[in-house]
């Protein structure tokens, strides 16, 4: 399992994020405080307190080609 620290401040960098991690079969969570949704879900993320930077939790070991993908939203 992978963890990285992004920011999705904006409205049209939650749909750009999306759009990336959909193109991944890996299975994915954003964890905002006690609150954990689907990463590839527009609307679950939506739902976080994306005034914060949210975790993103990648449930595979070998997943440098996503981590490279996401580069432009981690803190």
């Amino acid at each position: 399992m992978k963890e990285v620290e992004i920011r999705l401040s904006l409205a049209e960098n939650v749909k750009s994020f999306v759009n990336i991690v959909s193109r991944f079969d890996y299975e994915m969570d954003l964890q905002s405080g006690r609150h954990v949704v689907d990463a590839k879900s527009i609307l679950g993320i939506f739902s976080l307190d994306l005034s914060k930077p949210v975790k993103l939790i990648i449930h595979s070991d070998d997943c440098e080609d996503i981590l490279e993908a996401v580069k432009p939203f981690e803190v």
